[in-house]
């Protein structure tokens, strides 16, 4: 049982960031008809967001080392610490989650010039196409990350107050066998609270009611005078935006290098079909039940009978459900099935 509990919390972490970059990917396609294969490439940008957060609030000076005294030592001391004190280190301490404030300004910036400086010229051609023009980006955004970073990872810890592990089995009356690691808890409620809100904006919004009727028709909608151009723009950026959050949080479970955004790539693009092409509830709904049956699927129990199973299940699940039903769990009626 407590393994089975680990597991599901595993596989609703990993959902978490399935469902946060295939949810930018589905916007995306549901409104401009793009297959964006840089979305990987924005996640990646979104960790590096935190990482040179981390690097501005550590920027620091030498300064006489007043422990040792038998002869003069330096060492280096961040400015922060230097001018605010104890409360320079807190500072330093939360650089992943202040870094949101960089990420949201800086993500939404390069959607908006991504796709004003590239995909719009890109809407009438084929899907090929597309794919093609949007796969070099991303190896293009890979290699400046990588001039500027280096290609190692970079270890990014959590704050302090989060790099313990949580006693789950005793919440849930399981005993204290259980625990978990805190920062992929706050991982998750994180994801549940980023998903709520693009959902909310865009249901409950006039902007978001707008963008949900030219996902549906666009040219009706600009027939009555609407700008949806304009918001599909900003669609992008948004997306953009959910891509860059889901990278900058992830930082401390997988410390970021100039390729994880192809990593995760390939299996959000397998997610967005499984849901539905278009389809955000299925983008999300199938995030998080691929993340479980993969979690589940790397058991030691089911690995040692059906070894590597685990790097192949979502791929397993695409080709069934597409087989049964090619426009996805959740897709418009129509949609790949041509």
């Amino acid at each position: 049982m407590d393994a089975l509990v680990l597991q599901l919390l595993n596989g609703l972490d990993k959902g978490g960031a399935y469902a946060l970059i295939a949810l930018g990917l589905t916007l995306i396609f549901g409104t401009l008809g793009v297959v964006n294969f840089a979305h990987g490439a924005l996640f990646m940008l979104g960790a590096f967001c935190a990482v040179a957060m981390k690097q501005l609030l550590t920027l620091s000076k030498l300064v006489k080392d007043e422990s040792i005294t038998f002869f003069d030592a330096f060492k280096e001391e961040p400015y922060l610490k230097i001018w605010f004190g104890d409360t320079g280190a807190v500072i330093i301490d939360y650089a992943v989650p202040i870094s949101i404030l960089l990420a949201i300004p800086i993500m939404l910036l390069i959607g908006l010039a991504l796709e004003r400086g590239l995909i719009r010229f890109f809407y009438k051609r084929t899907h090929a196409e597309q794919i093609l023009v949007t796969f070099g980006m991303a190896i293009v955004l890979q290699e400046i990350v990588k001039a500027m970073f280096g290609a190692n990872p970079v270890p990014m810890p959590p704050p302090e107050i989060f790099a313990g592990s949580a006693d789950i089995g005793s919440f849930l009356g399981l005993g204290n066998s259980v625990v978990y690691p805190w920062w992929r808890l706050v991982y998750l409620g994180f994801a549940g609270i980023v998903i709520a809100g693009v959902f909310s904006f865009l249901q409950f919004t006039t902007f978001g009611m707008v963008v949900r009727a030219g996902m549906q028709d666009r040219e009706t909608v600009g027939l009555l005078g609407i700008d949806i151009e304009r918001r599909f723009t900003i669609v992008f950026g948004l997306a953009a935006v959910v891509s860059g959050l889901a990278g900058v949080m992830y930082t401390p479970i997988v410390p970021p290098d100039y390729h994880m955004g192809m990593d995760f790539l390939v299996l959000s693009f397998v997610v967005v079909v499984v849901g539905g092409m278009g389809s955000l509830t299925g983008a999300v709904a199938a995030g998080f039940l691929l993340g479980i049956l993969q979690s589940f699927a790397s058991m030691n129990e089911i690995t040692s009978i059906l070894p590597g199973i685990d790097q192949i299940i979502i791929f397993l699940v695409a080709v069934v459900i597409l087989l049964v039903r090619p426009r996805g769990l959740m897709g418009r009626k129509g949609v790949m099935e041509s």
